[in-house]
């Protein structure tokens, strides 16, 4: 008897139940296990490839490889913040990471052990954690709501309102909230509250009322630090986002205990001319290179190229007090004006920094690189380096253009050409590759001694960048692959492919700039490099970058691999700078115990726990992501609050339905225009096109377009600017008209819009 096929519900209901029930074990769900789960057979399978391709167009499945989940779903386990307790008294918790496109925030239930077990955690209100969840009967189309068990307790997040202090002649003062959505929310602070807080600092306080007339009380609970010393704007973020910035005594003491490694189970390649290339302000040194022409006559024109990466695994052992606060920082967070390291400085910027004509341990691999870039084999080894000399991007690129120094003089010949011969036979693997080559160049913002904004730079990008990243990627992806050979268990790089949803959404956008894209078309990375390489040079190059940005997924740390869509790579692994990132120390380890080069390698681990440390360390990430960007805004918001009334050229860097984003040509800074304030017409929000278009006058504002514009208000401490439009909008795609227009292209046929005063509290609704 033929078997008719599953319906949309009964196939999504099966991966949902498939992948709750898998825990935090990697998992496959693709065509093979929805055939077999509904008995599929013969001729009836081209019906389920159709419903299941079907599912993935309207964003209800995601495809990841051959594997489907139920798109907008929670992983297995999560990182969570208990948040409440809803009105049966179980705990509530919230994800840390949510992506708004998928809908509301879900919604998790904890549940509670009647008794617990000793060293079970016992989660409360305001507490962090790991929690394994699973989807619940109560889920509904428009809110998911899971069960969970928290599995590791974190540091307790603590539930506080930051601001800045400000002391009252009376007596008492005002907190000025730091968090742009309560920006216009000051809070008092009546005599003796102020415990001891003094103008200027950064307090976190508790609210003690909330009348229905007048500013609402609260009292300091901790005064965090004085803005007025150098360099202290980082420390708004470093508390918004409980970023630990000091390290615990126990774990000082082991970081000054420790000793230099010894020979034992190393091999010396000290003589070998290693280097280091980094910007000219670094302070660690976790990455040395090498190259030489490969003297085997079955690889003429080829190369011995090695990386060596600083061995921090033989410091920081296994579930010792510089372990466990290394995983609970994730990585390294950087500021203009600190940073905030994942290990002590006697580990990141001594013991494991590779300084010139010093011994440093580490952990190498040679790979051999045919005359066309592809690497044919290569070999990890654990060694004593010495590093032949300390080079910096533009010092290194200035040797090869002819204008070397008393540094790089003497390697020029020997070391840095057959570095730069090696690169060249590379970048013809790197073209046939073709990983998305995006073009968005990256500010940095260099500071006066007090602290303040000196002047935003764009620094050149050179081929001595290009050569170091191109030579990580080749280690990454040696390391991923040496441990699926030797089945040892790891944390990848992954980056999922652009979702159904986000692929249509392009689509439409480069339709109306005349570009099609086939329907159905499976994309690759070259497919994105096409269109990019089509709008180069033209007036659509930026924004075509922009909406191809946007259309992609966010990397993330996983224990089950899905690839590396953007680097166009089946398998990588970050393994090049366990000094900051967490994820490269677990994939030393993992070397070391695969290869049997130590007693130190990664010990066993109790199922789904490289899972929870994938999950743990990516929150991590984008947790100092979201640090590093406020840090800049406020750096910058402060610099420009001195020049009220100017104008200044930009570009249109988001549109939402309450207004334009607009990013400065100069200084990359981003500043925000309410809809309201555009003129007389009501605009709408063209998802599609990235526009506000005026339903009377057609007038559009477009993702990318350049426009002029002056500055009305900044909020230094909330990283906030609001502008004002000067420039007149372009005519609506497709073709209609304005209505008449003053200078500024405002339409005189009707009375201004009434609506709320235009502020920088419209900036609710970030991008």
């Amino acid at each position: 008897m033929k078997q008719p096929l599953p319906s949309r519900a009964e196939i999504l209901a099966f991966i949902a139940r498939e992948r709750a029930a898998a825990g935090a074990q990697p998992i496959k769900i693709g065509k093979r296990e929805v055939t077999r789960e509904f008995g599929i057979r013969g001729s009836d399978k081209i019906g389920l490839k159709a419903l299941l391709k079907d599912l993935e167009a309207e964003g209800a499945v995601e495809k990841r490889g051959k594997r489907f989940h139920k798109a907008g779903m929670l992983p297995s386990v999560v990182l969570a913040d208990v948040t409440g307790r809803d009105r049966d008294g179980d705990l509530v918790a919230t994800p840390v990471e949510w992506d708004e496109e998928h809908g509301a925030v879900p919604r998790i239930l904890i549940s509670a052990p009647r008794k617990a077990r000793p060293g079970q955690p016992v989660p409360g209100v305001g507490d962090r954690g790991l929690v394994r969840v699973e989807l619940s009967d109560e889920s509904t189309e428009k809110l998911q709501v899971y069960t969970g068990r928290v599995i590791k307790l974190l540091t307790r997040a603590k539930m506080q309102v930051l601001g800045i202090y400000r002391a009252q002649p009376a007596g008492g003062g005002r907190l000025i909230p730091v968090d742009k959505k309560n920006m216009n929310r000051e809070l008092i602070i009546p005599p003796g509250a102020e415990a001891q807080a003094e103008d200027g600092d950064l307090v976190a306080v508790e609210i003690m009322r909330e009348g229905r007339f007048g500013l609402p009380a609260a009292r300091v609970k901790e005064r965090l630090g004085s803005l007025r010393s150098e360099k202290a704007v980082s420390l708004i973020a470093i508390h918004a986002h409980n970023i630990p910035n000091t390290f615990r005594p126990e774990t000082l003491a082991e970081a000054d205990s420790a000793r230099p490694a010894t020979m034992d189970h190393r091999e010396d390649w000290r003589a070998l001319p290693l280097v280091t290339i980094d910007p000219a302000d670094a302070k660690d040194h976790d990455d040395a290179v090498h190259a030489r022409l490969d003297d085997d006559p079955a690889n003429e024109g080829g190369f011995i190229v090695t990386v060596a990466i600083a061995d921090v695994a033989a410091y920081v052992r296994p579930d010792r007090p510089l372990d466990r606060e290394a995983v609970e920082r994730g990585n390294s967070v950087y500021f203009p004006d600190r940073v905030v390291p994942m290990l002590p400085e006697r580990i990141s910027n001594d013991l494991c920094s590779l300084r010139p004509l010093e011994d440093r341990p580490a952990l190498a691999v040679r790979m051999i690189i045919s005359a066309d870039g592809h690497k044919k084999k290569h070999t990890f080894h654990r060694i004593m380096m010495r590093s032949a000399a300390k080079l910096a991007y533009p010092q290194a690129q200035a040797a090869i253009d002819g204008f070397s120094d008393e540094t790089t003089a003497p390697l020029l010949e020997s070391v840095l050409k057959p570095l730069w011969a090696a690169y060249e036979c590379v970048k013809q693997e790197r073209a046939k590759r073709s990983p998305l080559d995006l073009d968005l160049p990256e500010r940095k913002i260099l500071l006066k001694s007090d602290g303040t904004v000196d002047r935003i730079i764009v620094p050149a990008r050179l081929d001595a960048h290009r050569l170091i990243e191109e030579f990580m990627i080749l280690a990454n992806v040696a390391a991923a692959e040496t441990l699926e050979q030797r089945a040892q268990e790891l944390i990848y790089r992954a980056h999922d492919v652009p979702s159904a949803e986000k692929i249509t959404n392009l689509s439409e956008f480069l339709s109306s700039i005349g570009i099609k894209l086939a329907k159905g078309q499976v994309l690759q990375t070259s497919h994105f490099n096409e269109i990019l390489a089509r709008v180069k040079g033209t007036d659509n190059e930026h924004v075509v970058n922009e909406v191809v940005l946007r259309t992609q997924a966010q990397a993330e740390y996983v224990s089950e691999n899905y690839g590396h869509f953007g680097l166009h790579l089946k398998r990588y692994a970050h393994f090049t700078s366990p000094i900051r990132r967490y994820a490269d120390l677990i994939v030393h380890r993992a070397l070391i115990r695969a290869l049997k080069l130590g007693p130190d390698g990664l010990p066993d681990l109790e199922k789904g726990e490289l899972a929870e440390i994938a999950a743990r360390i990516s929150a991590s990430e984008r947790r100092a992501m979201a640090a590093e960007r406020e840090t800049n805004d406020r750096l910058i918001a402060g610099w420009l609050s001195e020049q009220i009334g100017a104008t200044f050229k930009g570009r249109i860097a988001g549109v939402t339905k309450v207004g334009l984003f607009v990013k400065l040509t100069d200084t990359g800074a981003d500043g925000f225009i309410p809809a309201s304030t555009l003129g007389t017409d009501y605009f709408r929000h063209e998802e599609g096109l990235h526009a506000l278009i005026g339903n009377r006058t057609g007038e559009t504002f477009r993702l990318g377009d350049m426009v002029e514009v002056k500055l009305v208000e900044a909020a230094p401490f909330a990283g906030a600017l609001r502008f004002e439009m000067l420039s007149d909008g372009k005519p609506r795609p497709g073709g209609g008209g304005f209505g008449k227009k003053t200078k500024r292209g405002r339409d005189t046929g009707s009375p201004r819009k009434k609506g709320t005063k235009a502020s920088l509290k419209t900036r609710k609704k970030s991008r």
